[in-house]
């Protein structure tokens, strides 16, 4: 039932540590839901380890490659793909009934973040976990300073959700505190917060080609530390449903 470590790579590193530790406590194979799983790379895999998936997402594009992706791994009868979004996530999946919900890069575009997070915590079965990944808002911060653009940055450190302009594709970033708050006021007590990509983007590529177990293993080593946590590009949350 575990997840082989070789479908890692250093931007995803740490997700996959987390569940992976968390996957191995399991006695029995997990039922997973991933919202806006797109073309399956969580998916994919941990149906590979003998879990069961449910795919969410809104693109009927990112589905038939999720199709596609999940009969050539030889998978397919543990992949359910279905066609909605976060915001209908209530109507879609039962209370109740999952034991692993993925939420990854969601929460800063759906319309009410809240309510997806109510619905995600209302899907899983007491004692089942969330796996949240967010935008940093610190990160775009200092992304759009050292890039010069400093009136950008600026905007994105007084709105109150961090997002920027009007071409911002994101509505909202979070940091530590307000990630945790939205979680918590949806009955999920966080357990663990990592840092995703610290380093990886600020490397030239050239070293992420020819290190990249070094790269990763340096992402592994920073990503629960503060302050180095506190500035990656994303930011993921492993909560549980008190059970």
């Amino acid at each position: 039932m575990g997840v082989e470590s070789s479908v890692a790579s250093p931007r995803t590193a740490v997700v996959w540590q987390v569940l992976r530790r968390e996957i191995a406590g399991a006695d029995h194979p997990l039922t997973a839901l991933d919202v806006g799983g797109g073309t399956g790379g969580f998916a994919v895999p941990l149906a590979r380890a003998g879990h069961s998936v449910t795919v969410v997402d809104p693109s009927p594009d990112a589905l038939a490659a999720l199709t596609r992706r999940a009969a050539e791994a030889g998978v397919a009868d543990r992949i359910t793909a279905v066609q909605g979004d976060g915001d209908g996530l209530a109507d879609l999946v039962p209370p109740d009934s999952v034991d692993l919900v993925l939420c990854h890069s969601l929460l800063e575009v759906v319309d009410d973040p809240h309510k997806v997070v109510t619905a995600l915590a209302t899907t899983l079965r007491p004692g089942g976990v969330a796996s949240v990944v967010v935008a940093n808002r610190a990160a775009a911060v200092l992304a759009k300073a050292i890039g010069g653009h400093l009136a950008a940055a600026a905007l994105l450190v007084a709105s109150p959700d961090g997002r920027g302009d009007a071409r911002d594709r994101l509505s909202r970033r979070y940091d530590v505190d307000t990630a945790t708050a939205l979680l918590s006021g949806c009955g999920l007590a966080v357990e663990q917060i990592h840092g995703v990509r610290i380093i990886a983007d600020l490397v030239p590529g050239s070293v992420a080609e020819s290190e990249p177990d070094a790269l990763q293993a340096f992402e592994l080593a920073l990503a629960g530390t503060s302050p180095y946590r506190d500035i990656a590009t994303q930011l993921h949350l492993l909560a549980r449903r008190s059970g």
